[in-house]
């Protein structure tokens, strides 16, 4: 008979490394994530099953309701097939609030951070207004912009503004010295550093920014769409708020979470491809 070696078959050493397949590996990470989900599950359905004057509904029903939500059918009531129509009108409002407080914080920030008179002029009232809540703008908001969609933009606008903005400082502050020292023996002075050097030293900060405020965004969006706006996520959930029908109000989250989610994801994957050259997000 043939040993092992022979044929072909080394032995594993005693206390050597196991080696996980890397189907094995892409899996593990998932599977742990799914475990606190799969327990809170769990914890909520022994909490809420079989007791009908409970305040919370079980996970059945809240998932009966995703699906009327969805596609309809269930309950057939003024909520059923309705979900793509709210969260479409969720996802203009945040991806254009967010847009609208990229395109005023990236250069008001470059500016605050690079040129020193426009940090004396801008950064004291900025600070001051930084601290003041969303929820504080609310009626201001409605008085300025009325009620409707342009609050709900005023909202999100400035919930996604200050997180870009101060990371953006932060970046532009943080360039070395040494860089600019660098740049000008190589003939690259005045404006053109801005490009050349801060920019690309910035971006890690940037896009630190982009996926707070990005999140940010998400946050205030139920504030926003109180604004006396007919569709939308949030206001299905003031709606359904009003008429205690908590499981739609549990729906509600359940897809701002996973849409927040699917957004922080595209955020993180750009800035995976446009920063693969920087050690923090290579």
């Amino acid at each position: 008979m043939s040993t092992g070696a022979e044929a072909g078959i080394l032995p594993i050493a005693k206390g050597a490394p196991r080696v996980v397949r890397p189907s094995l590996a892409r899996l593990r990470g998932p599977a742990l994530a799914l475990v606190v989900p799969v327990a809170l599950g769990v914890v909520w359905h022994l909490a809420t099953a079989g007791r009908p004057y409970s305040l919370i509904p079980p996970p059945s029903e809240v998932w009966a309701e995703m699906r009327d939500l969805a596609v309809g059918g269930v309950n057939d009531d003024a909520f059923s097939g309705t979900l793509w129509t709210h969260l479409a009108a969720s996802l203009t409002r945040v991806y254009g609030g967010f847009a609208l407080a990229a395109a005023a914080a990236l250069p008001l920030g470059l500016l605050i951070g690079r040129v020193p008179l426009a940090r004396a002029l801008l950064d004291p009232l900025l600070q001051l207004l930084r601290p003041v809540p969303v929820t504080a703008w609310l009626p201001l908001a409605m008085i300025l912009f009325g009620l409707g969609p342009r609050s709900a933009f005023f909202l999100v606008f400035l919930g996604a503004f200050y997180p870009i903005l101060v990371n953006t400082v932060f970046g532009v502050r943080s360039v070395e010295p040494r860089l600019f020292e660098a740049a000008a023996m190589l003939g690259c002075t005045g404006p053109a550093q801005f490009a050349r050097v801060v920019l690309p030293a910035a971006l890690p900060s940037i896009f630190t920014g982009l996926r707070l405020g990005l999140g940010f965004a998400w946050v205030v969006i139920v504030v926003g769409e109180m604004t006396g706006v007919q569709t939308g996520l949030g206001a299905i959930i003031m709606e359904a708020r009003q008429l205690s029908r908590t499981e739609i109000v549990i729906c509600g989250m359940a897809v701002i979470g996973a849409a927040g989610f699917v957004s922080d994801w595209l955020v993180m994957s750009l800035g995976r491809r446009l920063l693969a050259w920087s050690p923090s997000h290579g």
